[in-house]
């Protein structure tokens, strides 16, 4: 089941990247696959659960938890090693593509929405969360709501989406900058929040 599943997620992906999410329909995603659209709906029941498990392997691929032997190191390293995309984020399309398939179809299939922002850019300020909730057990840190402070942190880090979608830039000039910017949005955060003495 797992190797099937991997095999229409890839197919689904391919769909998305060369000819949007508007043309990723089960049919046109199980002929991708080689399959029936039967055996499709045999391992996913919607196509909201096919995009869902879409969007949790593209976050896995980005996203780095951070390791049993890191969570001793200072909360700015945390930070840092946990805000850092993993892997190939910068020369990936994929990110991107889904990103402007999702602001495109958005409006009429709300439930995809949903599903993006569930298992994509809330995920990760789940992860930011645990890592402060954390920080504020061990007294390294004071906060108030980690919820929000976790979610003006990966926004900072993360930048201005639209800009992200309009402007071209290579994947080196991309990674140049997320490093910055990084690196900044965690002074201004840490500064702004308040380490504990």
């Amino acid at each position: 089941m797992a190797e099937r599943e991997a095999i229409i997620i890839s197919a689904a992906e391919r769909i998305i990247l060369t000819k949007g999410l508007a043309a990723a329909s089960m049919a046109a995603i199980a002929t991708e696959a080689g399959m029936s659209k039967r055996t499709l709906y045999d391992v996913f029941e919607s196509r909201t659960a096919l995009f869902s498990s879409v969007i949790r392997r593209v976050h896995k691929m980005l996203t780095r938890p951070l390791q049993e032997s890191e969570l001793g190191l200072p909360l700015a390293e945390r930070l840092r090693l946990l805000l850092t995309p993993a892997n190939k984020k910068f020369s990936d399309p994929l990110p991107l593509a889904i990103l402007r398939a999702v602001v495109t179809e958005g409006e009429r299939q709300p439930d995809l929405v949903r599903e993006f922002l569930q298992e994509g850019p809330h995920a990760f300020v789940r992860m930011v969360r645990r890592e402060l909730d954390r920080s504020v057990e061990r007294g390294e840190i004071r906060i108030s709501d980690t919820q929000v402070a976790a979610r003006l942190m990966t926004d900072m880090a993360h930048g201005n989406a639209l800009e992200h979608l309009l402007v071209q830039q290579t994947a080196q000039a991309r990674e140049t900058d997320y490093e910055r910017r990084i690196a900044l949005a965690i002074r201004v955060f840490l500064g702004g929040i308040g380490e504990a003495e």
